[in-house]
């Protein structure tokens, strides 16, 4: 999908990347190295710490695979009968959460990490074609495997004088989306190492504030169309 993006969609879905990047951030330091938007991360270590004996590190790992995927469950059966909606209300749940991880943060640590990673499985519903999430937020392994076909089909087209589909510039979007979360991810780590995890609360307010700017573009664009977060044309691409 990200090749159909506009680049102000690509900067939109970008924003949406970094405040996951902040979140597995936070919750990395936090928590000791679990990820709160990575779930192949956590399977690794969930099957790791089943091997080596530590039992209540499987159950957090799995714990959070198992509120990640209630996440993307709760989302599609909010969002299942919207159409040019979904991705604002998809994006108002994900800030419910983490508006209430930031509340449990100083009380219930454990249920923030839970919550936080409920909210990165919801606003992955955001992006979504034919019932099928096509643009992946929370996870970049897809990206960077597109990352490099573009790379590799800009290099073909230079090597034989064509431009390979338009893969010469297409490198780039797959970088942006990679880097945003990246960018993000720091963030989230120098925030906390200031401000604990009160550092939630920044990433509550700019999912709320990003989400309420998608309802605005959806609601002044007639049918949706043209909006940051739509593709202009063409089918959609998975990015898983």
């Amino acid at each position: 999908m990200a090749k159909n993006l506009r680049w102000r969609g690509i900067l939109f879905a970008g924003t949406i990347t970094a405040m996951a990047g902040f979140v597995d951030g936070v919750g990395f330091v936090h928590f000791g190295g679990y990820f709160l938007s990575f779930m192949s991360g956590n399977s690794t270590r969930s099957s790791a710490a089943l091997m080596t004996g530590d039992f209540a590190g499987w159950a957090m790992a799995m714990s959070l695979v198992g509120c990640f995927v209630a996440g993307v469950i709760l989302a599609t059966l909010v969002t299942f009968r919207l159409d040019r909606l979904r991705r604002p209300v998809a994006m108002y749940s994900s800030a419910a959460l983490l508006l209430s991880a930031a509340i449990s943060g100083n009380f219930l640590p454990q249920l923030t990490a839970l919550l936080l990673a409920a909210a990165m499985g919801v606003v992955n519903v955001s992006y979504t074609r034919s019932g099928e999430v096509s643009l992946g937020l929370t996870y970049m392994t897809g990206t960077l495997v597109k990352l490099g076909q573009a790379l590799g089909g800009a290099i073909i087209g230079l090597a034989t004088g064509s431009d390979r589909g338009g893969y010469r510039m297409l490198w780039m979007r797959y970088a942006v989306l990679w880097l945003m979360i990246t960018m993000g991810s720091l963030g989230g780590v120098l925030a906390y190492l200031r401000l604990g995890l009160g550092s939630l609360w920044i990433v509550a307010g700019g999912m709320l504030a990003w989400a309420s700017l998608a309802l605005f573009q959806e609601l002044r664009t007639p049918h949706g169309l043209g909006a940051p977060s739509e593709p202009q044309a063409g089918p959609s691409t998975g990015n898983k």
